[in-house]
């Protein structure tokens, strides 16, 4: 029997049973970094995806996934606590826009218990904010905590580089320790830390977990995007942290594993991984 589970899905429900996910992502120049996450959100059970974006985009985006609802960003933060997750980050840009963007969501989210993901861009912005000592972001680590329970209430999904900054080491000593770089991240953040490297490390301050599946395959642009999109989603269907990171985790690299069956590993795109991932679920239903 695996050790992995899905979420139970209830017969008698509607949508807003499976969850509200929040996303704020994308930007011009990353579109594509919108689709995926939101698209992957729908994909793993999540029953109202709502994609908080530039305007500029919005059209491109609905013509691929037109079951989300579309928000400016604005509106996102002004409708943000209809919402039972949030995620940000994926495409977001680092300008000065997405800088302002990301302070105003950790405000409106600092005395909430919502679970939130922060992925790329919002990682990069993070770690400039905490550099330069940021009294919002300092007290990212204190917001609430999720479901009234003492654990952390956030997640961040960094690839070796971007935990460099988190940390403010360089990329060979985070290199040299992998799990104690996730581990010291979850300290210092108070935070569940998904390190994505070959083997990706799930850490909370108490302990890690290392997820042996997966392949070359996710090495391709847009892959974070979908995880980012599977975690939220199952946050969104209630998940605890912890068990949200392992599952996602592991479904994602699944996926990548099936997808390069029939694809290969060459030729395994980031857009190839949701199509795959019913068949990862249904190995462990």
């Amino acid at each position: 029997m695996s050790e992995y589970k899905m979420p139970v899905r209830e017969q008698n429900s509607n949508k807003g049973s499976f969850g509200k996910l929040l996303n704020f992502a994308g930007s011009k120049n990353y579109i594509g970094a919108a689709y995926l996450s939101t698209i992957s959100a729908f994909k793993i059970g999540t029953g109202f995806v709502a994609l908080a974006t530039e305007k500029e985009i919005m059209n491109s985006v609905a013509s691929l996934v037109p079951e989300a609802v579309f928000l400016t960003r604005e509106d996102g933060l002004k409708y943000i606590d209809e919402f039972n997750v949030c995620s940000i980050g994926c495409g977001l840009g680092r300008d000065i826009k997405a800088v302002t963007l990301f302070r105003k969501v950790i405000s409106k989210l600092q005395k909430r218990a919502i679970p939130l993901i922060i992925d790329a861009d919002g990682i990069n912005i993070l770690a400039k904010l905490r550099a330069e000592q940021d009294k919002d972001i300092l007290a990212l680590k204190k917001r609430a905590y999720h479901n009234d329970i003492e654990a952390p209430s956030y997640i961040l999904t960094p690839h070796p580089l971007e935990a460099a900054r988190l940390l403010s080491k360089s990329l060979g000593e985070v290199l040299s320790d992998l799990e104690g770089s996730a581990k010291e991240i979850s300290e210092q953040y108070n935070c569940i830390t998904v390190l994505k490297t070959h083997r990706t490390i799930i850490a909370n301050k108490d302990g890690i977990y290392v997820n042996q599946n997966g392949n070359s395959a996710l090495a391709k642009a847009g892959s974070g995007d979908v995880l980012t999109g599977i975690i939220s989603g199952l946050l969104a269907q209630k998940m605890g942290l912890y068990e949200a990171a392992k599952l996602g985790v592991y479904l994602h690299s699944r996926a990548g594993e099936i997808a390069s069956e029939d694809l290969t590993e060459y030729s395994v795109q980031a857009s190839d991984l949701f199509k795959y991932l019913p068949k990862a679920i249904k190995e462990i239903l």
